[in-house]
């Protein structure tokens, strides 16, 4: 089939920003993301954008223009930006455009997530208990996790450390002041084991990407980057997720799992292979648990991986270069597609004072969204 490469990445900044709404830093995003590929608006022959609750990516055309292209709207949790982007990857696989534009954006209101019961296939009385306030999930998921494989307390607090300082190196993150565990271990309990600072919040901002038919005439400057993998998968009978109200007796699954071990045989490497990745980092445990999901450590090691700092910018494999979601909170729709803005960056060498060393030639991108759906990609420079 036809190769895919991404030859235009743009983002906004994250954080609140009042005044400037969710379309207007799309709109900005994907300006910057044409700029880059040395294209304009009417270049572009499909796309693929969505966002949970800034309204429906197609109609941006009023201030893109009219240009009369196929324009699909994704809505998929926290995994919507990477799931726009497969399908955009898709397309161009399958003969149907040459150049395609994928974007994402949110603009969420302070406070955490409202879902209710009925849109996600429940009854109300999930919700009169209680059980759709995500934090208490990301918390009992974490706590059984812990305790089957031997992950302290203390090593929860080594995850914000790392985001925050790696956020405070990134000028579009939201979250730019740096923690210490002892901050993070004492900051107000949420969901225990998880504290305040263990957890993104909802946020605001927007990132956009362009991909292209490999072997296409570029324009010059343009530094492509091979997307050698493009997987999104949901949920099969035995996985512990968001809003589910029971668990299955036996080993669990993982859709994660599923999803980067199809990505993985698409681009013909490995999990050893990657030099810097992108991991949903909802909360402290999360990443924790998708190092090991998503195969770049067996369960339990992140105790030591984590204690001996393998996972910084220096280490064996950075993780969440950019801060992740911990640092630039989670605009839902966006999220996914400022992870591959962020493997882009490092691959092109151009990550400035964040800049993984050694000129990385693999990246890895992961994002996870409710209730079980995930989307991850191998990229090459």
């Amino acid at each position: 089939m036809t190769g895919v490469d991404i030859i235009g990445v743009g983002l906004s900044r994250f954080g609140r920003q009042p005044g400037v709404s969710g379309r207007a830093m799309a709109v900005d995003s994907i300006a910057a993301a044409l700029a880059d590929a040395g294209l304009a608006w009417k270049d572009i022959q499909a796309a693929y954008g969505g966002s949970d609750s800034s309204g429906l990516a197609d109609t941006l055309v009023s201030d893109l223009g009219m240009t009369g292209i196929p324009f699909t709207n994704v809505k998929n949790g926290c995994a919507t930006g990477g799931s726009a982007l497969v399908a955009g990857y898709n397309a161009i696989r399958a003969g149907s455009a040459d150049t395609v534009l994928v974007v994402g954006f949110d603009k969420h209101p302070r406070g955490s997530f409202d879902p209710m019961p009925m849109d996600w296939g429940l009854p109300e009385e999930i919700g009169h208990a209680g059980l759709m306030v995500t934090t208490q999930f990301f918390g009992a998921k974490i706590q059984r996790y812990m305790y089957d494989h031997g992950i302290s307390t203390g090593t929860l607090g080594l995850v914000p450390e790392k985001s925050s300082y790696n956020g405070s190196l990134n000028p579009n993150a939201w979250r730019r002041d740096r923690l210490t565990p002892d901050q993070v271990l004492s900051s107000a309990m949420v969901s225990d084991p998880l504290t305040q600072y263990m957890f993104c919040s909802p946020g605001e901002g927007a990132a956009a990407v362009v991909l292209s038919r490999r072997g296409r005439d570029l324009s010059q400057g343009v530094i492509p980057v091979h997307v050698a993998g493009a997987v999104s998968s949901s949920r099969t009978y035995g996985t512990f997720e968001v809003f589910s109200p029971w668990l299955p007796p036996g080993d669990l699954t993982s859709v994660s799992t599923r999803t980067a071990s199809k990505a993985f045989e698409m681009a013909g490497i490995g999990p050893e292979d990657v030099q810097v990745a992108q991991l949903q980092d909802t909360d402290s445990g999360a990443e924790i648990m998708h190092m090991a999901e998503c195969g770049f450590c067996v369960d339990g090691e992140q105790e030591k991986l984590l204690a001996e700092r393998h996972t910084w910018i220096n280490g064996k494999l950075p993780v969440n270069t950019d801060g992740g979601c911990l640092a630039n909170g989670e605009p839902i729709g966006a999220s996914g597609l400022r992870q591959i803005h962020e493997i882009v960056t490092q691959l092109r060498g151009r990550g400035g004072a964040r800049q993984v060393p050694g000129n990385p030639r693999v990246g890895f991108t992961h994002v996870y969204g409710a209730p079980g759906v995930s989307a991850c990609t191998v990229l090459e420079a």
